[in-house]
C-alpha cells in the first residue's frame, strides 16, 4: 500500500472551495498566496511519501516500548521526526517572534492531513505540540513564552496534555492530582495522568508537560482547576536541560491501534511546574489547546481516510473476481464495489472542507480586527469545530471500514495495511473529546448565541443551492429542527446532538460539493452522489432529533 500526497485535491480546495484566498487578502497572512502555499504543500508531501509513508507498518509492528532509559520509539521515528522538526513543520503556524513561520492555521492543517494519512502514530507528537505552543502564546508568562516557545517551535523540544486521570475520564472536574506552591512562584506537583500520548521519546532532550492539577484552596469541580507547565528535565538560567524532574512513565497501555505512537502512564511525584494562567482558571487555558487540537484530529481523520480511499481504489483496478456489467475486468467494474468507492470519496471531500472552512474562519477571527468582523468569525470557527472534529473522525473510521470491505477477504489480513487504518483511525473518535461530547458542545455552548452561528451557515447554503433544491430544501429543515432544539429542555437536545451534529455536516458538506461543481464541472459526477445518496440521511436523523429523550430514559435503567 502506497500513499500519495493529494496536493491537487488539496490545492484545489484551498483555492476554489473553502476561502484560503480571502485569508491571503489580509496583512496578517500576506505571504500565503497561491503559489506559496503550493510550494509549502509539494515539500510535505514529498516528506509524506518518501520519510513518514514508509514507517506506518513498521512502526505498527513494532510498536513503542518502556526500557529503563524512557521510552523507545520504533526505528526509524527519530529520524523522521528530526525531518519534521529540521523542515520547520511543527512551528507552521507558530508566531514568527518565536521562530516560527507564521502560516495559516489553515495551510497547517493540510500539511497535518498529509502527515497524518502517511503515519498517524508518528504525526500525533508534533500536533500535541502545535496545541502547546497555542496555550502557552495565549496564557504563559512572558518568562514562560521567552524560554519554552522557541524550543518547542523548533522542534527541539516536545509537548504534551495531561488531563485524564483513572477516576477522572470525560468528567474532568473529578481530577485529584495537587500542586503545592513551593514559596519561589514554582509548584510541587504531585499524581498520575493516564492516556498521554508521547508521554516520553527518546530522540528529543526535554518533553513539556501540560498538567492540570490542584491548588490547597482550590473549589470542587472544573472551576477549582489550574494549569502547570512540568518539564521532563528542569531547564538551567539559559535554558539547557539541567537535571531530571521527579516524574516518570510508570507504564505503556497496550492497544487496538496507534502501537507505534507510546500512550503513557505518568507520574509526578513532587514535580516542580510553573502556573500558567490564572490560579483556578485552568480550564480556559487548557481549552485553547484542545480546540486546537480538536481541529488536528479531524483532519487525522480525513488523512487516514485518504490513505484508505487510496488503497482501496488501487486495490479495486487491480482485482479481477467474476464478470462485470463492464465485461471481464477488475472489480471496479461491479456496481456495489463502485457505489463503496464513490461514497468513501464523496465522503473524504465533505470532511475535508469542513475541516478546512473550519481553519479558514480561525484564520480570518486572527487576522481581523474588531472592525474586521472578528468576532463573527471567530463565532463560525467556534461552531464548525465539533462539526469538523466529530464528522471528520467518524468518515476516517466510514472509510476505513468501507476500504475492508472493498479488499474482501485480504481486508481483514493485515499485510494488506487496510485494517491497521481501521485499528488506528478508531480512537480519533474518542481523544480530544469524544464524538459524543462534541455533539453535546455543539447542541448546548454553540447554540448559545440564540443559533446566530448556525443560522449564518444555513443562510449561505441556501444563497448558493441555485440548482440543487434538495440542498435548499434540507437547509431549511435544518434551520426549522434548529428552532425548535431552541426551545427544547437541554436533556432533549443532548438526546439528540448526535444526529444534529451528522445531520449539520452533510447539509454542509453538499454545500461543498456545489460549491466544487461550480468551480469545476468536472466535479458534478461526485457532488450528484453527495446529494443523491449521501444528504437524503439528514431527513432520518433530523426526525430522530425531534424525538427528544423520553424514549431512551423509559429503556435504559
Amino acid at each position: 500500500m502506497t500513499y500519495r500526497a493529494p496536493l491537487e485535491e488539496l490545492q484545489f480546495l484551498l483555492d476554489r472551495v473553502v476561502g484560503l484566498p480571502q485569508v491571503a487578502a489580509t496583512e496578517r497572512f500576506g505571504q500565503a498566496g497561491s503559489a506559496t502555499v503550493r510550494a509549502i504543500l509539494a515539500e510535505a508531501g514529498r516528506l509524506a511519501e518518501e520519510v513518514l509513508a514508509p514507517l506506518n507498518r513498521s512502526g505498527d509492528r513494532e510498536g513503542a516500548r518502556l526500557e529503563a532509559g524512557g521510552v523507545r520509539g520504533p526505528a526509524g521515528f527519530a529520524e523522521a521526526y528530526r525531518a519534521i522538526a529540521a523542515g520547520g513543520w511543527v512551528g507552521m503556524a507558530a508566531p514568527e517572534a518565536y521562530g516560527g513561520m507564521g502560516l495559516p492555521v489553515t495551510v497547517a492543517m493540510a500539511v497535518n492531513e498529509m502527515f497524518s494519512g502517511a503515519c498517524l502514530a508518528l504525526q500525533l507528537n508534533p500536533l500535541l505540540t502545535q496545541g502547546q505552543i497555542e496555550a502557552l502564546e495565549h496564557h504563559g508568562s512572558e518568562a514562560i513564552r521567552a524560554l519554552y516557545l522557541p524550543k518547542l517551535v523548533s522542534g527541539e523540544w516536545s509537548g504534551t496534555m495531561n488531563l485524564t486521570e483513572p477516576q477522572a475520564g470525560s468528567d474532568v472536574g473529578a481530577l485529584r492530582c495537587r500542586a503545592e506552591p513551593l514559596g519561589d512562584g514554582t509548584y510541587a506537583v504531585t499524581g498520575q495522568k493516564i492516556y498521554i500520548t508521547w508521554g516520553d521519546a527518546a530522540f528529543m532532550p526535554n518533553i513539556c508537560h501540560l498538567v492540570l492539577a490542584r491548588l490547597p484552596d482550590a473549589a470542587a469541580g472544573t472551576g477549582g482547576i489550574s494549569l502547570f507547565l512540568v518539564p521532563k528535565v528542569l531547564p538551567d538560567a539559559q535554558g539547557r536541560p539541567a537535571r531530571p524532574n521527579a516524574l516518570s512513565v510508570v507504564g505503556l497501555e497496550h492497544k487496538l491501534g496507534l502501537h507505534g505512537s507510546p500512550t503513557c502512564v505518568m507520574d509526578f511525584a513532587g514535580a516542580v511546574g510553573w502556573l500558567v494562567g490564572a490560579p483556578h482558571r485552568g480550564m480556559a487555558a487548557m481549552f485553547t489547546m484542545m480546540n486546537n487540537a480538536r481541529l488536528g484530529v479531524a483532519v487525522q481523520g480525513v488523512g487516514v481516510a485518504e490513505a484508505a480511499l487510496q488503497a482501496a481504489e488501487a486495490f479495486a483496478a487491480a482485482r479481477v473476481q467474476g464478470r462485470t456489467p463492464l465485461g471481464e475486468g477488475p472489480i471496479s467494474g461491479h456496481a456495489d464495489v463502485r457505489r463503496m468507492l464513490a461514497e468513501m470519496r464523496a465522503e473524504v471531500f465533505s470532511a475535508r472542507a469542513i475541516a478546512l472552512a473550519c481553519a479558514v474562519a480561525g484564520d480570518m477571527a486572527r487576522a481581523s480586527g474588531e472592525a474586521g468582523g472578528a468576532a463573527g468569525w471567530a463565532a463560525r470557527a467556534a461552531f464548525l469545530t465539533p462539526i469538523a472534529k466529530a464528522y471528520g473522525t467518524d468518515a476516517g473510521s466510514r472509510v476505513a471500514d468501507m476500504a475492508v470491505q472493498v479488499h474482501g477477504g485480504m481486508g481483514f489480513i493485515e499485510e494488506t495495511g487496510v485494517a491497521q487504518l481501521l485499528r488506528d483511525v478508531r480512537v480519533t473518535r474518542i481523544y480530544e473529546g469524544t464524538n459524543g461530547i462534541q455533539a453535546m458542545d455543539l447542541v448546548g455552548r454553540k447554540l448559545a448565541d440564540g443559533g446566530a452561528a448556525a443560522f449564518a451557515l444555513l443562510d449561505e447554503v441556501e444563497a448558493e443551492a441555485g440548482g440543487a433544491p434538495a440542498l435548499a430544501f434540507a437547509a431549511q429543515e435544518l434551520r426549522a429542527v434548529t428552532k425548535e432544539l431552541l426551545a427544547m429542555p437541554m436533556v432533549d437536545r443532548q438526546a439528540g446532538a448526535v444526529a444534529y451534529l451528522r445531520a449539520f455536516a452533510l447539509v454542509l458538506g453538499a454545500h461543498f460539493h456545489v460549491r466544487a461543481a461550480l468551480a469545476d464541472p468536472a466535479r458534478a459526477a461526485l457532488a450528484r452522489v453527495a446529494l443523491g445518496r449521501m444528504l437524503p440521511e439528514y431527513a432520518g436523523l433530523l426526525a430522530q432529533v425531534r424525538l427528544g429523550a423520553a424514549d431512551l430514559y423509559a429503556v435504559v435503567a
